[in-house]
């Protein structure tokens, strides 16, 4: 068995599904993928579950219904506890991540022994292509509203490209996070951030999506603002 798991959550993703999977098997053979699916009615979990059959590796774990991406990752860390991985991969399932480059991010998380490793858009290095300089911008705002509400240095909090260490998972009690959107990318980090880990950014370029469509929405923008003001009041009023 590998010492990483590489957690790919899934929501209507029947049209990238297969190729993100290969990307991932020739980028790292050796390593085990476990696809999370929230019952998509395109019926991505059946092409999983094809896949999973012909791949030793692969293997999918079907959740009853879509509750959001938190909850999504967080099945698929227990799955990794339960099987005594050292090492988390998170993935999108769109494409918009190279697999080519989970072996640099683990290369680093292994030699440092980092508790994060964040493949980052906005350090020096880092780069989108697809998007408009307006979405962009709404990008590095949010991200550094969050810096500045968290006392955090952590350029790209909402990055999903990365790789966590088991171990620190453990003891950020999980059952107490409650974001589900895009906001669990940040309640993650900055717990890491909290609990004294190691956090390294490594300069990725993000590839906007060629197919399907984004999860993205007001609602997971507003939960997203309400709890990083709500944590950040909560911090300056603590004086930490």
């Amino acid at each position: 068995m590998s010492d990483a798991l590489v957690i790919v959550p899934t929501f209507n993703e029947s049209e990238s599904l297969n190729a993100v999977l290969d990307r991932i098997r020739v980028a790292s053979p050796d390593i085990d993928v476990l696809v999370v699916d929230d019952n998509s009615p395109d019926g991505t979990g059946t092409i999983a579950d094809t896949y999973a059959s012909k791949n030793p590796r692969v293997h999918v774990l079907h959740r009853d219904r879509k509750t959001g991406l938190g909850p999504a990752y967080i099945a698929g860390f227990r799955w990794a506890f339960a099987r005594d991985y050292e090492w988390v991969v998170e993935i999108d399932a769109d494409g918009s991540h190279d697999p080519a480059v989970i072996p640099t991010l683990l290369g680093i998380a292994r030699g440092v022994t980092a508790d994060l490793v964040i493949g980052s858009r906005w350090v020096r290095g880092g780069r989108v292509d697809g998007w408009s300089v307006a979405r962009q911008t709404i990008s590095r705002a949010g991200n550094s509203y969050a810096r500045w509400a968290l006392r955090s240095d952590i350029r790209d909090m909402t990055a999903g490209f990365r790789v966590i260490r088991v171990e620190k998972l453990r003891h950020l009690h999980l059952e107490t996070i409650a974001s589900s959107g895009y906001c669990f990318q940040i309640e993650i980090a900055d717990r890491v951030d909290a609990d004294g880990g190691t956090i390294i950014e490594h300069p990725i370029t993000f590839i906007e999506r060629a197919s399907g469509t984004s999860k993205m929405h007001l609602g997971i923008v507003v939960e997203a603002f309400a709890r990083i003001t709500g944590w950040g009041v909560g911090r300056w009023f603590l004086g930490r």
